[in-house]
């Protein structure tokens, strides 16, 4: 019986020390690594490898981070974790806006470094190497959702219509093959916009809370009861706010999507 190829991880950072490191965290992890110490070289890795992972540092001496992960989202469904000396919230929002799943600031803790990418690898997810989109999966993921934190109101994405779709005004959303499509056509969502967009078609009219959002979307931070913090709840508006880019929806006279002010969202009224 021949043994497994060991699952792709990327590495761009040009700090030589930290390269190494994670490197080497990363093989310990058991995967293939691969490292670049420019942006344009990353990208290319990741094209070439389509790895589950990719580290991506923001500093970097030809394209910032930023950038290597707008180019990456164009062809790859790669779990990417940015990692930066810089700590401001706008720097996180920034590498979220941009396609990133994770954000760590440096320095890290190699332990906690493996134990979020574990977490990430947790959600189901297809990678997505040229030929597929990155909002293809094998599975559904499904979402508990409340209405409230008094009132708890199960939601459970694995329950569309006969056809295995959730749809509205045109949006069609396959839970179990996780892809999306508008008036036909394709739209490729990351992770975390996929399962916005499936938990608000899932509870038509509904208000679901910011933070019921954020404590569901990212159980393994939330699963004690932790105080949801306000810039996960910023990162959820940005989240919905690329979500209602891709699919061309006007906040201001929503197709979709309604701002529920100071509490969330809620699905727009059907056509």
């Amino acid at each position: 019986m021949e043994d497994c190829e060991p699952r792709a991880a990327v590495v761009v950072e040009d700090d030589g020390d930290i390269r190494e490191l994670l490197v080497s965290v990363l093989t310990q992890a058991g995967f293939a690594v691969h490292a670049a110490g420019t942006g344009t070289a990353g990208v290319e890795l990741v094209r070439e490898h389509s790895p589950q992972v990719t580290t991506l540092d923001v500093s970097l001496p030809d394209i910032d981070g930023f950038e290597v992960a707008r180019r990456v989202r164009t062809f790859s469904g790669t779990y990417i974790v940015m990692l930066t000396a810089r700590d401001e919230e706008i720097d996180t929002l920034m590498g979220l806006d941009a396609g990133a799943d994770d954000y760590v600031t440096k320095p890290f803790r190699p332990r906690e470094l493996r134990a979020r990418i574990q977490a990430m690898l947790r959600r189901p997810r297809q990678l997505a190497g040229p030929a597929a989109p990155a909002s293809a999966s094998t599975a559904p993921a499904p979402i508990a959702l409340s209405e409230s934190a008094a009132t708890p109101v199960q939601v459970v994405l694995a329950q569309p219509d006969g056809d295995g779709v959730l749809a509205h005004n045109g949006v069609h959303v396959d839970v179990g093959a996780r892809t999306v499509d508008l008036d036909g056509a394709p739209v490729h969502l990351t992770r975390t916009e996929f399962d916005l967009l499936a938990a608000l078609l899932a509870a038509p009219r509904r208000v679901l809370p910011k933070s019921e959002l954020v404590r569901d979307l990212w159980p393994e931070d939330y699963g004690t009861g932790a105080v949801v913090t306000g810039a996960d709840k910023r990162a959820v508006e940005v989240h919905i706010a690329n979500l209602r880019r891709k699919l061309g929806d006007n906040a201001s006279r929503p197709r979709f999507i309604e701002t529920v002010r100071g509490t969330g969202y809620r699905l727009t009224p059907a056509r």
